[in-house]
């Protein structure tokens, strides 16, 4: 890591967390959750980045609470759009390099093969076409930006703000005795937050800029890896396969959000592993697999 001072946002969620980790002995790192810096609050990161003086900014602030999203535009536009490019502009006056994060639901979902970076996005909720909007503000008024677009994050510190991540939702749902019920239509790549916290790193010291997908390998649905969360964990419980239904208030989710690491492959990055392969690692971690 080149950078010798770093600021990370949203710096209690899962992914900060993994890429503090990462950081330590390597950098100065100030990581800084909502309660100490809200990003909407310009004052607020105008006073962080001056007493960080940071070389890059690592944004993992956001708000994705996707059906919310849909009654809260303009609060989701605050946060995902004109925080970013206040950041973006910041970094700018500092010649810092900021790496900013997005999401496979940039995506519509309905072409049959896994997203690249040069596939246009057709965003489809309001969660989707703000997170590609602050995409474009962060490359806007930062040139040497780096946007990573992930998907279907886990990692060991949760998800505050959800409850848990979705591995930690369906194990608490399962222990209430409560059926479980999963779509089998739609398909993703799980990633942990571990394997893309190391990627991302390697994409910054090889001073990548634009738009890069990162996530593990392969490919599987919702309702696959919910079987595999439930096998790791010994669980012998039934799971519904259900298909996607529309309802009013929800916002739309692509029914194939798999996305291609084409630019990482061009650039000889070293590949994330097969998806499976972390979760079985993850869950061996957060003493949720089966003993």
């Amino acid at each position: 890591m080149k950078a010798r001072r770093v600021l990370i946002t949203g710096g209690a969620g899962q992914l900060a967390s993994d890429l503090r980790k990462r950081l330590e002995g390597a950098a100065d790192v100030d990581a800084r959750d909502r309660l100490a810096l809200d990003i909407t609050d310009d004052r607020a990161v105008e006073r962080a980045i001056s007493e960080s003086s940071p070389e890059m900014v690592f944004n993992c602030a956001a708000y994705h609470k996707v059906d919310e999203l849909e009654g809260e535009e303009d609060r989701a536009a605050q946060v995902n759009v004109r925080a970013v490019k206040r950041l973006a502009q910041r970094c700018a006056e500092r010649e810092a390099k900021i790496v900013h994060f997005s999401t496979n639901y940039v995506f519509d979902g309905t072409a049959p093969e896994p997203y690249g970076e040069r596939d246009l996005p057709n965003p489809r909720s309001v969660y989707a076409v703000t997170k590609l909007a602050g995409e474009y503000a962060a490359r806007a008024y930062e040139p040497r930006a780096l946007v990573v677009r992930s998907a279907g994050l886990y990692g060991l510190a949760g998800s505050d703000s959800k409850g848990g991540n979705f591995v930690e939702r369906l194990l608490a749902r399962v222990d209430r005795g409560e059926p479980v019920k999963m779509v089998e239509d739609q398909r993703l790549t799980p990633t942990f937050t571990a394997d893309l916290a190391e990627a991302v790193l390697a994409a910054v010291d090889a001073d990548v800029q634009g738009v890069l997908h990162l996530t593990n390998a392969g490919a599987c649905s919702w309702y696959e890896f919910t079987v595999a969360i439930l096998e790791n964990a010994g669980h012998d419980v039934r799971v519904e396969g259900v298909a996607t239904t529309g309802r009013p208030g929800m916002a739309d989710r692509p029914l194939n959000g798999v996305l291609a690491n084409e630019e990482a492959e061009r650039l000889g990055l070293r590949p994330l592993r097969p998806w499976r392969e972390a979760l079985d690692d993850y869950m061996e971690q957060a003493g949720l697999a089966s003993s």
